[in-house]
């Protein structure tokens, strides 16, 4: 794919740990240049997923937002199919606004790079990609017949290399590992590949960060929002569609704790009456009440430890142009961004892009 150095002006992506406050940045930045808005966070692609992802609420949507609702929470989607699809919209959209590109925005660095640099994965174009479907698939029921362990120690037969860089409950990159073994790569070398940085397109990384105690006291406070929003209700109904086996819900920070918390409520509704004749109705609204306070306890040491993993991926990049946003109002980062995105370009225009 061409970089499009003539056509596309510098893309601007806005990053940093949850719970900073990209996505309210990003928009803001977006309305004033007239542009649109591309998520690059792995779970917002999913449908019915909206609270426990903190994705912008559609009437809050001032400027056209993209990877938002892509797909099923039961689907598996690829770095690789992101790319594809992140790489039509910031190419489509320049063609709108005079060769301005979205501004993308998300925490998840592996999306990131692969829309916004040089990496190759495993050809999924034409015939490929209906045989690499087929492989995903025949993976998946494999899972489904033998388990995490025994797919992990498939894994370890066929490529031990790529199973050393991979936990052995990463049910989704194992399943990818071996879907690359099978089409004739590696998982291993694809990852070392992705340690080398070249720009796709041009590009302007801002990242932002704030005081470590003042950022987990945002998070923890988002948590007790979502769950005022109704993320308890969400999970249901994700539960009741069907998707508790899914391969993202396990693994989606916010989901996962909630689930054990939902059964256990579906387990005790046939005892209910009975409790309620013994007396045990109390005792049993507060077992669920502490099972929901321990869970909300786990959602927010999660989404901690993830802002923290966030914050190692995006400073080992010297790319990234960092700005402290503690006690700044939306307006005045985006003020503040300005002359760093004006910088920046001129810098880019002067060596050629």
């Amino acid at each position: 794919m061409l970089h499009n150095k003539e056509t596309i002006n510098p893309v601007i992506a806005i990053v940093g740990p949850t719970g900073v406050g990209k996505s309210t940045v990003a928009q803001a930045l977006a309305l004033r240049q007239g542009v649109s808005v591309l998520s690059a966070d792995s779970m917002q692609i999913y449908k019915g997923m909206d609270i426990g992802t903190a994705k912008v609420p559609a009437d809050e949507r001032l400027a056209p937002h993209f990877g938002l609702d892509l797909v099923e929470p039961s689907d598996f989607y690829s770095a690789a199919e992101y790319q594809a699809y992140a790489r039509g919209i910031i190419e489509s959209e320049s063609k709108k606004s005079d060769g301005r590109p979205p501004i993308v925005c998300g925490g998840t660095g592996l999306y990131l790079r692969a829309a916004l640099d040089d990496f190759d994965f495993a050809n999924q174009d034409g015939e490929d990609t209906q045989m690499l479907s087929e492989i995903r698939q025949k993976y998946e029921s494999i899972h489904k017949e033998i388990g995490t362990t025994r797919l992990f120690e498939l894994l370890v037969e066929h490529d031990s290399e790529a199973a050393r860089e991979i936990h052995p409950n990463n049910v989704r990159r194992v399943i990818r590992a071996l879907e690359l073994w099978e089409a004739g790569e590696s998982y291993a070398d694809v990852k070392q590949s992705f340690k080398t940085r070249t720009s796709h397109y041009p590009t302007i990384w801002i990242g932002l960060t704030c005081n470590r105690d003042v950022l987990y006291a945002r998070i923890n406070e988002r948590v007790e929002q979502m769950m005022q929003q109704g993320l308890l209700t969400e999970v249901e109904h994700l539960l009741c569609k069907g998707y508790r086996k899914a391969l993202t819900a396990q693994q989606a920070i916010g989901y996962k704790e909630l689930v054990s918390v939902l059964e256990a409520q579906f387990q005790q509704q046939p005892h209910q009456q009975s409790s309620k004749k013994s007396g045990d109705s109390n005792k049993l609204a507060n077992s669920q009440v502490g099972e929901l306070e321990y869970a909300l306890a786990a959602i927010k040491q999660a989404s901690r430890r993830y802002a923290k993993r966030q914050m190692s991926w995006f400073r080992s990049d010297p790319r990234v142009h960092w700005m402290e946003v503690d006690g700044l109002s939306t307006d005045e980062i985006v003020e503040q961004i300005q002359p760093i995105i004006e910088t920046c370009e001129a810098e880019i225009c002067e060596s050629g892009g």
